[in-house]
């Protein structure tokens, strides 16, 4: 590991500000297309499965470009990665701003996708910048404000598109983006620990590879058909080339994941978690709005509209927030694995209540508030285990791939709802208020599979530290930072050749 330039370090709460800024600017811009994507699809007259492509381009390129930018930030400095990353998503806003055809959208989208490397290059900079009794609480809060970006974004789009046209879903969003670059170059401080290597960009990528193989099956598996060729294919290609990508990493000198990071207890089972929990939350999102915007005379839904429907998730976002917020003082007490358990299970009930108790507004108001609870507890929880579980020059890429895991359980998580809705829909009818109540209710089943597996993560310890430099707290039984900032792992949960304090 190398030291970074010594340069004036930036007040850390002045740190969280700018950081805050830049990852609500990229919840907010990720959440505004998909209520207004039939608009979209209208003023650039394409069909509807080609305008899915708006939002299946960005995810994709979200994901490749995340870990990437993780590991450049552990490399070369968390702070220019983050300015970089900032800086092509206003880009990317400016091209879709000014597209009159649904390729330049597309394009667009594909270049802010770049900016998700911008949620794990903060965890990064937090636990760099923070005193160590106050990074649960800032990651936790960051967590909160991805939730509360995206349910801002959620709101006003439907304002937003009546008052100014679809164009301003990005004018808004390249304004504030921008502004977030200027603060983050001005005001962040740099890294001052970096990371030895170099990318490798064979492992980039087979990772790209397989990653675009199986979110593009996945996304358009409803619209071409689980058993369809094209499908299949892509899924067999994406299982081979992450073969080949865990073989090559395994055996390269600077890997861009390291495999051996990779199978720490708290890392496999933290993921595992957050996958089931993208699967979750993803959904919702997206198919909770259409249930409420469905006419009460196909059997189900309120008749919302955009504007309404968003009001009535508002809850979710205040809850999310709100509980992100005090999630990090709250994993002191009760430990962040308890907290992903009790979370996974509150949201669980919201969804089952979606099932049963769907037709009143008063009731989709508690729904949601219930969901944000729980999500806003999990999420948290989640993003402090992995910036735990990992040494502080691996933060980057370590958060990178776990917001991989929660787009593909994202991904996965859609599609499988999409197919569910889909296929209990009446020809050339709307989708039937049974396919709605099973989707909800596989997806309950899913958050309950998501608080089984958080009990395969290490409890927190949180009564012993260690030596490895001012203020660095033991985390986990099994994983243990001994002098020299190495990571291993112990079964008895004492660290190897560490000397402990009292706290």
């Amino acid at each position: 590991m190398r030291q970074s330039p010594t340069e004036r370090r930036t007040g850390h709460r002045s740190t969280f500000a700018v950081l805050a800024l830049g990852v609500a600017a990229f919840a907010f811009l990720q959440s505004l297309v998909n209520p207004v994507l039939p608009t979209v699809q209208a003023e650039l007259g394409s069909s509807q499965t080609d305008v899915t492509w708006v939002l299946t381009a960005n995810f994709i390129a979200a994901s490749v470009f995340t870990p990437i930018l993780g590991r450049l930030g552990d490399m070369t400095g968390k702070k220019r990665m983050f300015v970089v990353g900032l800086g092509t998503m206003a880009l990317g806003c400016l091209l879709s701003a000014v597209a009159t055809d649904l390729s330049v959208m597309i394009i667009g989208r594909v270049v802010q996708g770049v900016g998700g490397g911008v949620l794990p290059l903060a965890f990064g900079i937090i636990r760099d910048e923070f005193p160590q009794r106050e990074v649960p609480g800032a990651v936790g809060a960051i967590a909160g404000l991805t939730a509360l970006g995206g349910g801002v974004g959620l709101i006003l789009a439907g304002p937003i598109v009546d008052a100014f046209g679809y164009h301003w879903l990005f004018w808004v969003p390249l304004i504030v983006t921008v502004l977030s670059a200027l603060a983050a170059q001005f005001l962040l401080p740099e890294s001052r620990a970096l990371s030895a290597g170099s990318i490798n960009w064979i492992s980039a990528a087979l990772l790209s590879g397989w990653l675009v193989g199986l979110l593009l099956a996945v996304s358009q598996a409803p619209t071409w058909g689980w058993s369809s060729p094209s499908v299949l294919a892509l899924l067999a290609a994406a299982v081979v080339l992450a073969v080949v990508w865990v073989v090559a990493e395994s055996r390269a000198e600077h890997p861009l994941i390291d495999m051996t990071m990779m199978r720490i207890r708290a890392v496999w089972a933290t993921n595992l978690v957050t996958l089931a929990l993208g699967a979750a939350v993803y959904s919702a999102l997206g198919f909770l709005p259409q249930l409420l915007q469905a006419s009460p005379s196909d059997g189900h839904g309120l008749g919302a509209s955009v504007t309404e429907s968003g009001l009535m998730m508002l809850p979710q976002t205040v809850a999310v927030f709100v509980l992100g917020l005090v999630a990090g003082r709250m994993a002191l007490r009760f430990g962040s694995r308890n907290l992903v358990v009790v979370g996974s299970l509150v949201s669980a009930v919201g969804f089952l209540l979606v099932v049963v108790a769907h037709d009143s507004e008063w009731a989709i108001y508690l729904i949601t508030a219930v969901n944000g609870a729980g999500f806003g507890l999990a999420f948290s929880a989640v993003a402090n285990l992995i910036v735990a579980a990992v040494p502080a020059h691996q933060t980057g890429v370590a958060s990178g791939i776990n917001a991989n895991v929660r787009t593909i359980g994202g991904a996965v998580g859609a599609a499988l709802m999409a197919s569910i809705v889909s296929g209990a829909a009446t020809t050339g009818g709307p989708p039937g208020g049974s396919g709605y109540a099973t989707g909800f209710l596989v997806l309950t089943g899913v958050l309950v599979l998501s608080a089984l597996a958080a009990l395969l993560i290490p409890e927190v310890r949180r009564d012993s530290r260690i030596h490895n430099g001012p203020d660095v707290e033991m985390r986990h039984p099994e994983v243990a930072l001994v002098p020299g900032g190495t990571l291993v792992e112990s079964e008895s949960g004492s660290p190897p050749g560490g000397r402990q304090n009292e706290p």
